[in-house]
């Protein structure tokens, strides 16, 4: 065999040759991703790249109406960012809501354009409906899988055919993609979804959210694998949110004014007669129809899509219905919502068994602006209401964690007073890295199991890894209930939701700083109270049935039973059973008094696909569990995670030759906010001339292709959210250890390999 001289050191062989040099050339095409990645990230973190491409560029002196202006390379000349303008109708029946979307597109350039919007729906919505109206023509959309859905789309985008795609990122985050928007041209897209009222003890809610809010995104890491046994070698990259760039929409500059204008319409009839009627967010004109029916617009006609629209109502008398039972008869089978009031009742002279609880609070860059104050008087409240017999702790989070005591201490006046310093000292900065503090909380359980563990998480939610922190809560949750306070004016409702549901607690909101004292009374209701637990649904003799979510949650004071069946034939009657403070506890119901109600199929297949993919994260079979979520979704015409909306329009409307650009429509952030705390220092954005210019600007939807950095720099106004950490230095810095870490795991291996083949043979000594 051939062997290659090394130097005076010894000899190679052909298959040591080439292993060197695979190990070699793996780490250094390592270092090549890292290395992309980095800049891929100092890019993110800069003004959104726009293309000039075939857009109208114009000076501040063309624009006739309020509009937000984005520099070029070219001195003095602009570009006009994209907008788009959104009308809502939401109808409201008792226990069921249905909304109507209407988002207008309109290309004011010369050009043909691509646009792509990012918008939030419900966590729980149900969306089965998509129409693109173009001139008097109307498209119906159709419910695909993801990919067919996604490759009809771009066949149609390259044919110069209009089309609309509607794709779930998160349950409560969607993408509209609209194709070939003419010059001049207006093309109106329709949606509609449905979800179930919120109710606790005796006030209803409805909440719609208006923007998306900037996401902190986890860097990637570096996994280490062997290359063959015994030897270490480099491994893959990991990364946490994989879809990152569909969930980081460009976020406009406060000084450039407010965009993307809402309107709201809203029908109620509650079922009952109407007591109070409030919008914390939003001022509303109210017009009272008669006991139980109710219309309301927004006040001042229009609004920026920047918070959430949360409306509030309760029952004339003090005690709220016991019982909604609904029903819809589709493709010979009965499916039934029933909204359950369990009777349960505070008992002052009951003995609050001892707590632990554990309180997690974020201080991380976008909780900068009115949502740290929230937090931090939340908290106060919190630990004021402790007695001493609980044990309490403080973890607090943005890019590190830190947490007050070793372990959970007496909540006694020595350690409450230095836990309200320390709280009452928190400043919000950073980066939200949250799987640490999360993991900090749920590693402890206490010794003694007189203890009721509880773990209360103050945060906006604003992160991209929910699946990740979803995996840890079902992993490591153990006896302990989590619950959690969402705080600001656009919190992720989705992660907020599903971790209380994952950890067997409930969620709260908390909007504005008037509702701190009250929002947090009713969650010490529940943390004081005991849980109605081990409930079982016991349905009539015979009948198959088919109920979500299963299995049912632990409830707590004044929360409904929300359950969703498929059955037969819905007769008979259906129990409940479960276990309140140590005794036994049963309701029933007759399903003969179940009203009929369109819609409500739908809901149960978004209760069977919710309960679904919490099943994933508990480590269920994901093929088959993404198989049957498929299957429900194409059944009942729903947009899930793995089935998208995609309407066509069959003629050509782009000349050929003429090329198609891509923008992104940027975002409000939301209100209260600080801008500088989450992106870090911008440069200073061209300001808009009206904010408030919906009658008379063109509405935008338009997304740019990418362009080269020295562009992306030339620009101001619009950012990708950075939490203010410097991703791409670090990841850039992490490359540069990891390429020299390789080099000298490289070296040693010669050296000792080499050393060995020159070494001589103790016999062959003389």
């Amino acid at each position: 065999m051939k062997h290659y001289p090394s130097s005076r050191l010894g000899w190679l062989s052909p298959a040591e040759v080439l292993r060197y040099g695979i190990t070699g050339f793996a780490a250094f095409f390592l270092f090549l991703m890292l290395f992309a990645g980095a800049t891929g990230s100092a890019g993110a973190n800069t003004p959104q790249a726009e293309s000039e491409g075939e857009l109208r560029l114009v000076t501040p002196n063309d624009m006739t109406s309020g509009g937000l202006l984005l520099k070029t390379k070219e001195p003095g000349k602009y570009i006009q960012a994209p907008m788009v303008a959104t009308d809502v109708d939401i109808d409201v029946t008792g226990p069921i809501a249905r909304a109507k979307i209407t988002q207008r597109f309109e290309n004011p350039s010369d050009g043909w354009v691509e646009g792509v919007y990012v918008f939030p729906l419900p966590e729980d919505s149900a969306v089965d409906s998509l129409r693109m109206l173009i001139g008097d023509r109307i498209i119906e959309g159709e419910i695909k899988k993801k990919e067919e859905a996604r490759q009809i789309y771009e066949e149609a985008k390259e044919a110069g055919k209009r089309a609309s795609l509607i794709e779930q990122q998160r349950p409560n985050i969607f993408t509209n993609s609209v194709a070939n928007i003419g010059p001049g041209e207006t093309i109106v897209v329709q949606i509609e979804y449905q979800q179930t009222v919120r109710q606790d003890e005796n006030i209803f809610s409805l909440r719609f959210p208006t923007v998306v809010a900037p996401r902190y995104n986890p860097a990637p890491s570096v996994h280490l694998v062997d290359f063959q046994p015994g030897e270490k070698g480099w491994g893959s990259v990991s990364d946490p949110v994989p879809d990152r760039d569909k969930i980081t929409p460009p976020v406009a500059h406060p000084d450039t004014g407010k965009r993307n204008p809402l309107t709201l319409t809203l029908s109620l009839d509650a079922g009952f007669p109407l007591g109070d009627i409030t919008s914390p967010h939003h001022e509303i004109a109210l017009v009272r129809e008669d006991e139980s029916r109710a219309e309301l617009t927004l006040k001042e006609g229009e609004v920026p899509a920047d918070k959430d629209f949360e409306l509030t109502w309760t029952p004339a008398k003090t005690d709220a219905p016991t019982a909604a039972l609904f029903r819809e008869e589709l493709n010979g089978e009965d499916y039934v919502l029933m909204m359950l009031m369990p009777p349960q009742s505070k008992d002052a002279s009951r003995k609050t068994p001892p707590r632990e609880a554990i309180f997690v609070i974020d201080n991380s860059g976008s909780m900068a602006g009115a949502s740290m104050p929230q937090a931090k008087a939340s908290l106060e409240l919190a630990l004021q209401r402790l007695t001493p017999q609980d044990r309490f702790n403080v973890v607090r989070f943005n890019h590190t964690h830190e947490t007050l005591f070793p372990q959970a201490v007496r909540a006694d006046k020595e350690n409450l007073d230095r836990a309200l310093k320390f709280v009452r000292g928190l400043e919000a900065e950073g980066g939200t890295e949250m799987l640490g503090a999360l993991q900090r909380a749920l590693v402890s359980q206490p010794a003694d199991s007189q203890y009721l563990r509880q773990v209360v998480f103050l945060t906006d939610g604003a992160v991209g890894n929910e699946e990740q922190l979803f995996n840890t809560i079902s992993q490591q949750l153990g006896t302990s209930r989590l619950f959690t306070v969402g705080i600001g004016s656009a919190p992720n409702s989705f992660f907020m939701s599903r971790a209380a549901e994952m950890g067997r607690g409930t969620f709260t909101h908390i909007g504005e700083p008037e509702q701190v004292k009250e929002r947090m009374a009713q969650l010490f209701t529940k943390l004081e109270n005991p849980a109605l637990t081990d409930l079982t649904a016991v349905w009539p003799d015979g009948q198959e049935t088919e109920a979500w979510p299963n299995p049912l949650p632990d409830l707590y004071l004044g929360e409904p039973i929300i359950l969703a069946a498929r059955m037969d034939d819905a007769s008979g009657t259906f129990k409940l059973k479960g276990t309140f403070d140590g005794q036994p506890w049963e309701l029933r119901l007759p399903l003969a008094k179940a009203a009929e109600r369109p819609g409500v199929a739908k809901l149960w297949a978004r209760k069977k696909i919710a309960s679904l993919e919490a099943m994933r994260y508990a480590g269920g079979n994901w093929e088959k569990l993404d198989a049957a979520i498929t299957d429900v979704a194409l059944s009942h015409h729903l947009v899930s995670r793995l089935t998208s909306l995609v309407a066509v329009d069959k003629t050509p409307a782009r000349p050929a030759g003429e090329e198609v650009t891509r923008r992104d429509v940027p975002l409000n952030l939301p209100d209260g906010w600080d801008f500088e705390a989450v992106f870090g220092e911008q440069p200073s954005p061209v300001p808009m001339r009206d904010a408030k210019a919906r009658s008379t600007m063109p509405m935008l939807a338009m997304a740019a292709a990418p362009v080269s950095a020295e562009a992306a720099e030339a620009k101001a106004g619009i950012a990708l959210p950075q939490t203010a950490t410097n991703a791409a230095g670090l990841m850039l810095s992490g490359g540069l250890l990891m390429l020299f870490a390789a080099a000298c795991w490289m070296l040693a291996f010669f050296w000792r390999h080499l050393a060995a083949r020159t070494q001589v043979p103790a016999h062959g000594r003389s």
